[in-house]
């Protein structure tokens, strides 16, 4: 008798637990955020500057509460259109990472919206050793010869190594643009992103000298001041002071004499005086 009421007592307190279970899901499933929405997220890492397609592109859970902004859940509102920034595997794919619709694939869709790229081409030095990668920040050097000053035309030529552009954007390396990759790549050219103005001052630089990068830190902002080293201020020697120019001698002209007067003859009177056997003349 105490068995059956035992096993009765247990049946129930398990048909109550059930319910509860049941009651506690429905009402969890009811709350707000506390689904989860399907959005669009990367099949496979994707480099910037390529055009999606339906292969790139599948359907993944995301909690309602933390959904990405300017998040897609058509994988087909992204067809054909370009990345602007690289999308890893699993990554959602939003509009902050997707260039303006109608844009074409390859290194135009990376170019911002008043800017240029130019490619100049580099070596392993000027290269920085092949650590100038796609989204690092570079200084242009030009090392020229100075033009000589027109007052003083007989005097050599003088050397002189000046920045000329400050932080400017390495878009590609050769033609690669992903910028995933940490390892140095030497490599034949680098483009650049520039304004117009910047264009023509690094386009005239290459022309009347050679160039060099120098890899800045992409979180420095601060404009490098330098007047540019030549061979005086490398040798840290100090320039002589100007010669004194001559003067030449004033001529005067020579003084010229001045003409005596004839001396004018006074008529006077004059006696004669005698004096014993002496006779003088007395004039007045």
């Amino acid at each position: 008798m105490k068995n059956k009421r035992a096993i009765m007592i247990m049946a129930i307190a398990i048909l109550f637990g059930i319910g509860a279970v049941v009651l506690a899901s429905r009402w969890l499933l009811r709350q707000p955020g506390s689904g989860a929405d399907r959005i669009v997220v990367a099949a496979s890492d994707v480099n910037l500057g390529q055009r999606l397609t339906p292969e790139m592109l599948t359907l993944a859970d995301w909690p309602a509460g933390s959904m990405p902004k300017g998040a897609y859940s058509d994988p087909l509102k992204l067809t054909g259109r370009v990345l602007k920034s690289s999308v890893l595997h699993g990554e959602p794919v939003s509009d902050t990472k997707l260039a303006p619709a109608g844009t074409l694939g390859g290194l135009s869709a990376l170019i911002t919206e008043g800017k240029r790229a130019i490619t100049v081409r580099v070596n392993d030095v000027i290269g920085v050793a092949g650590f100038a990668l796609p989204g690092n920040y570079v200084d242009i050097i030009v090392s020229t010869q100075r033009e000589q000053n027109s007052a003083t035309p007989a005097a050599a030529p003088q050397s002189i190594s000046k920045i000329v552009l400050e932080r400017i954007l390495v878009l590609a390396v050769a033609q690669e643009v992903g910028r995933d990759e940490t390892k140095p790549r030497v490599v034949n050219a680098v483009t650049l992103e520039v304004t117009p103005a910047q264009a023509e001052h690094l386009d005239l630089a290459r022309s009347v000298g050679s160039l060099s990068l120098a890899l800045r830190n992409q979180v420095d902002p601060q404009d490098a001041k330098t007047d540019g080293a030549t061979k005086r201020s490398l040798l840290s020697e100090v320039d002589a002071p100007p010669p004194k120019p001559v003067l030449a001698p004033v001529r005067t002209a020579a003084a010229r004499p001045v003409p005596l007067k004839p001396a004018v003859l006074v008529k006077r009177d004059c006696v004669t005086v005698l004096n014993g056997m002496n006779a003088s003349l007395e004039c007045f």
